[in-house]
């Protein structure tokens, strides 16, 4: 690529559609964000539209390129990361919709629960792919989700003509190719991408899904991440603002942008020791090797879902981001610290822990829908212990110390189950909401007494993206193209002054689980 091309990538996150315009060598020029809709029509139930996503990329789009001051025919490349929420069509590929509403509501959102029993269900067969889900399906996968359909609504479930990723489906409405990432169908449908293996299909008779690859139009192979997948349809590029010279290349999943955009540049360098951790509504914990290596209650091992040559494991918590959310939309206080509750507050706890623990008796079980690793168990609830009649403002500084905290340990577990199953990690690569504040990066170093590696980049999972979108200049060679990059990173390193502080609230956190962290 010349220096006069520019590449687009772009983040469609459980709230907005994010697109930025990237040089060749990673820099941003420019992004704009615009904000998704989205529908709770029941409790665990939670949907989107890809009608309404695709407007928001497409003004997103729009919008960056404007302020980058670059022409609509110098973008030559573009790509997508997403969450992972399932997209339906019907026969015609057009949205087929779940609910009633002005918008098709016609995508089930990743944090969708609805599928929690056909989980279970899926997790009961002992089937070959839960050997690549830490052993327990998640009801945040798409075969359960699949199965509730066809359950609960077969007649809806008989229109399909097309489920897949919202990344694959970006890469469908852009290009035409029915063709699917690696990263997304490795990740979140049983697809093992290992040669001789692919879709077992023993195991989707035994779930009663034999059909599904059929329906849902899902090819045989899978793709890597950052291969060429074709060129804007004319279509796709009139609504975008850009020429059908664009081409698309295979995406990944949001978390995995995150991963690519951080950890990319540095995991052939002892990758044992590295985690990345992507931190937002919810938060993802990527780590590579080039070993296949199983890790209880933890998702994976995915061959090639962060790049060739790899073998991923992810860890996760559902809501973390979205936790500390709730909890200043729930206390009365909430509201008495200005726009910026987070940044007030993450000042406030900073001054206070100079002094000591601002909340030693008070601790939160945070996983209010369900833990995902290591437990695998979606039945958790939340808890908050050692409350008492302090004045609402004090309650609240302290429960939310103690999510803080919590959410951090959450992490911990999950090194912990790491580190006892063939990883050794020291080393967190921290992007997202939480790498932007200063109470969490501290935490993180701290709680974990791990090395926190910033990034310089601005937005770490939309670099991931536009990585992904120039690795079809180089075979896919995805890795190799993270290496090249412009941004550097700081390092925040833990206070051994805080590790008996930490110590002892882990210790508190993991007895709120009654001995299950320890296994």
């Amino acid at each position: 690529m010349s220096h006069q091309e520019h590449v687009l990538g772009i983040d469609i996150g459980t709230g907005s559609a994010r697109a930025g315009i990237f040089t060749p060598d990673g820099v941003m020029l420019a992004e704009a964000k615009t904000p998704i809709a989205m529908h709770r029509p029941a409790e665990h139930h939670v949907e989107q539209s890809s009608t309404n996503i695709w407007r928001a990329v497409c003004s997103a789009t729009r919008r960056a390129r404007e302020a980058a001051g670059v022409s609509a025919a110098s973008v030559t490349r573009m790509s997508v990361s997403a969450t992972c929420s399932l997209v339906l069509l019907d026969k015609a590929y057009r949205p087929l919709a779940l609910s009633p509403g002005e918008e098709p509501w016609d995508i089930i959102v990743w944090m969708d629960h609805r599928a929690t029993v056909e989980a279970a269900e899926c997790t009961a067969t002992g089937g070959a792919p839960l050997a690549n889900l830490g052993g327990t399906m998640s009801p945040e996968m798409q075969m359960p989700k699949l199965k509730w359909l066809k359950r609960h609504r077969p007649a809806l479930y008989e229109q399909i003509g097309y489920a897949g990723d919202l990344g694959d489906w970006l890469g469908f409405h852009c290009t035409g190719s029915f063709e699917r990432s690696v990263c997304m169908l490795a990740c979140k449908w049983t697809f093992d991408p290992r040669p001789g293996h692919g879709w077992d299909r023993d195991f989707l008779a035994r779930i009663d899904m034999a059909d599904v690859i059929e329906r849902a139009a899902l090819p045989e192979t899978a793709q890597p991440v950052g291969v060429d997948l074709g060129a804007l349809t004319e279509a796709a590029a009139a609504d975008l603002g850009l020429t059908t010279g664009c081409r698309f290349s295979v995406g990944m999943i949001d978390a995995y942008a995150g991963a690519l955009g951080t950890l990319g540049r540095s995991l052939t360098d002892a990758p044992k020791r590295r985690l990345a951790v992507i931190g937002g509504t919810s938060t993802c914990h990527i780590a590579a090797q080039p070993e296949r290596c199983a890790v209880p209650g933890v998702w994976g091992p995915y061959p090639g879902a962060l790049g060739d040559a790899f073998v991923a494991n992810e860890g996760g918590q559902s809501i973390t981001g979205a936790l500390l959310d709730h909890l200043v939309a729930m206390f009365a206080a909430g509201g008495e610290f200005g726009d910026d509750v987070h940044g007030a507050l993450s000042e406030i706890l900073l001054e206070r822990l100079a002094k000591g623990d601002p909340a030693p008796h008070t601790h939160v079980c945070p996983d209010f829908i369900g833990n995902r690793s290591p437990l695998a168990d979606p039945e958790i609830r939340g808890a908050i212990t050692g409350l008492t009649l302090d004045s609402p403002r004090e309650s609240f500084i302290k429960v939310y110390w103690a999510a803080a905290t919590a959410l951090v340990y959450g992490t911990r577990a999950i090194i912990d189950r790491m580190n006892a199953h063939g990883y050794a990690i020291d080393t967190l690569h921290l992007s997202g909401g939480h790498g932007r504040s200063a109470l969490l990066r501290k935490l993180y170093a701290d709680g974990t007494s791990c090395r926190v590696v910033i990034s310089d980049a601005p937005e770490p999972v939309l670099l991931g993206a536009a990585v992904a979108a120039l690795g079809a200049g180089v075979n896919g060679d995805v890795l190799g193209v993270a290496k090249t990059l412009a941004p550097g990173e700081q390092v925040q390193a833990p206070d051994p002054a805080m590790a008996e502080l930490h110590a002892t609230r882990y210790q508190a956190f993991k007895a709120l689980y009654a001995g299950r962290l320890d296994g």
